[in-house]
């Protein structure tokens, strides 16, 4: 099992290298910069476990003036391997939301190293703007997303222009930003 220190390094260089590096989420960078993004690694490992820790993560963001803390991204090393699995959780972290009055303030997007957008193939390189080293939920500001998507007042072009990032890079490319986990020494 990696290490929370290894973790956070692993999320930190795809940050850099991919999100902020390939420009794949645009207004990532300030927030970045500002020191508005909060990185919450979870040692959970199973989903009643992840929706605990989720609960939390959304009271302490809500808590917080947006200039202080922006977003979170929430790191889970531990849980949800299998995309599927994590793919039927986001149900459950939306109905997390919901119980807790936060639909329109905050909404979750989501990362894993398995991503896969319907219809594509497992290997198609345009699912990497969703591949992440971990599996992750990344809780957003609704007022954020909406000041930040003003400036792109299209934002399918943002989604076209990371298809055509990808596919410039290739399968290799990705693979040479070396944004997976790293295997830790027995």
């Amino acid at each position: 099992m990696p290490s929370e220190d290894l973790v956070r390094a692993d999320t930190q260089r795809w940050l850099e290298r991919a999100v902020i590096g390939l420009n794949l989420c645009p207004f990532a960078k300030g927030v970045v910069a500002k020191g508005q993004l909060h990185v919450a690694v979870s040692d959970a490992r199973d989903d009643d476990a992840v929706e605990a820790v989720l609960r939390d993560e959304i009271q302490a963001l809500l808590a917080l003036d947006a200039e202080q803390r922006d977003t979170t991204l929430l790191v889970l090393p531990h849980a949800l391997p299998d995309f599927l699995d994590f793919n039927d959780f986001l149900d459950r972290a939306d109905a997390v939301l919901d119980t807790l009055d936060a639909v329109g303030e905050l909404q979750i997007a989501s990362f894993h190293p398995d991503y896969q957008f319907a219809g594509t193939a497992a290997d198609d390189v345009t699912n990497c703007s969703n591949r992440a080293p971990y599996p992750m939920l990344h809780l957003l500001r609704e007022d954020s997303v909406e000041r930040a998507t003003s400036a792109f007042p299209d934002a399918a072009e943002i989604f076209e222009r990371n298809m055509a990032t990808l596919e410039g890079l290739g399968v290799e490319g990705w693979a040479a930003l070396g944004v997976g986990a790293t295997k830790e020494s027995p």
